[in-house]
């Protein structure tokens, strides 16, 4: 009977210690909840701008070449001595100018001589034009066989065939003295002289070179991808093209030619735009950047690109909002150059969370930072 009091009096026991365990455990769970609310989320601090207004250039950047739009390379027609050179290293000539003048005495000796022979055979022509006139008068007074008068006028006919082959033999001779004086046969700048007074000239020898300066054209590639706004903006009328040199400023021209095929191993398209050149800032050969002007947003909402999130869910922007608290607005890259990128989806009125952003939830509380300045202007790329 005591064994069983004493096992009554253990449970007893153990049930008060199971309960005050209980009870103390959730009291504390109760309390770390508390204590949780009582220490709110602080606001996160961050700094914000206000949206530009402006119209933004979109432009393709290319590095290219200066290329003429002409240049020949002078070389004789015939095997000759120079016997004078009219024109100077890097001169400027235009169309015409004597540059070259070789021997002509073997040409002019040819010329005379076609020219005698023409004269021979327009006497010989005028004699048997004679005799085939006084036949007729015989024949009519039946002095003279009709198969005689037939013979002379087939004289008559090869003797002006004769002087009509001789006088093209004068005009061939001419044709040839005319090689013996070489001239500019366009406008430009002369090159490296590779021959003296005195050299013999073959027609594989180079004289000399003459390249356009003025207008001149610039060569470069542009992406196949840009293609279709390229084309489009060529229809649209006159594109602009910008070519720089280093530091010193851009040029402007437009665009002359775009390649009708697209280059299969680089994936790119040629393309030429023509500078007005009358000042000389743009040389065959040199290296340049180019920025073609296909198309003009207008009035567009510029920030700066470090405001845009990017991820699985779209792209969008933090705005902050009068209550202090953070709005996530969907907006769309339109185009980007710099630092900044024009983008749909804003009315230009909204003040864009651009430092901090990665710390905020959509309606997250918000601390605003040392007011930072609107968003920087640029050229678009």
């Amino acid at each position: 009977m005591q064994k069983k009091n004493l096992g009554y009096l253990a449970g007893a026991v153990v049930l008060v210690g199971a309960g005050a365990w209980y009870f103390t455990s959730s009291g504390g769970a109760d309390q770390k909840a508390l204590a949780g609310k009582d220490r709110a989320q602080p606001p996160t601090t961050v700094s914000v701008v206000a949206p530009l207004r402006q119209d933004v250039p979109v432009e393709l950047a290319a590095n290219g070449t200066v290329t003429p739009l002409q240049t020949v390379d002078l070389r004789a027609q015939t095997t000759a001595t120079i016997r004078q050179v009219h024109i100077k290293e890097g001169q400027f000539v235009k169309a015409g100018t004597l540059m070259f003048s070789l021997d002509d005495r073997s040409d002019v000796a040819n010329v005379d001589k076609a020219q005698a022979q023409v004269a021979r055979d327009q006497a010989t022509l005028a004699d048997v034009e004679r005799q085939y006139k006084r036949s007729q008068d015989l024949v009519a007074q039946k002095f003279l066989a009709q198969s005689a008068v037939d013979t002379l006028k087939s004289q008559v006919d090869a003797a002006r065939a004769t002087l009509l082959a001789d006088q093209a033999a004068v005009r061939a001779s001419r044709v040839s003295a005319g090689y013996s004086t070489i001239r500019a046969p366009l406008s430009g700048r002369v090159g490296a002289i590779n021959v003296y007074p005195g050299s013999l000239m073959q027609p594989a020898t180079s004289l000399t070179t003459i390249t356009q300066l003025d207008p001149i054209s610039v060569s470069f590639t542009l992406p196949e991808s840009s293609l279709g706004s390229l084309l489009a903006a060529q229809k649209s009328g006159n594109v602009a093209v910008q070519a720089s040199v280093g530091s010193a400023k851009p040029l402007t021209g437009k665009l002359s030619f775009v390649d009708n095929t697209v280059d299969a191993q680089s994936g790119t398209i040629r393309v030429k735009a023509e500078f007005d050149n009358r000042d000389s800032n743009l040389w065959p050969g040199q290296y340049v950047n180019t920025r073609v002007t296909v198309q003009t947003i207008k009035d567009a909402v510029v920030i700066p690109q470090q405001a845009i999130v990017t991820n699985a869910h779209g792209t969008f922007v933090y705005v902050a909002q009068q209550d202090q608290s953070a709005k996530l607005v969907p907006v769309a890259r339109l185009h980007a150059f710099g630092l900044n990128a024009a983008v749909s989806g804003l009315t230009g009125l909204e003040q864009v969370i651009t430092d901090g952003k990665q710390n905020l939830r959509p309606g997250g509380k918000i601390r605003l930072a040392k007011a930072a300045p609107a968003a920087a202007t640029g050229n678009a790329s």
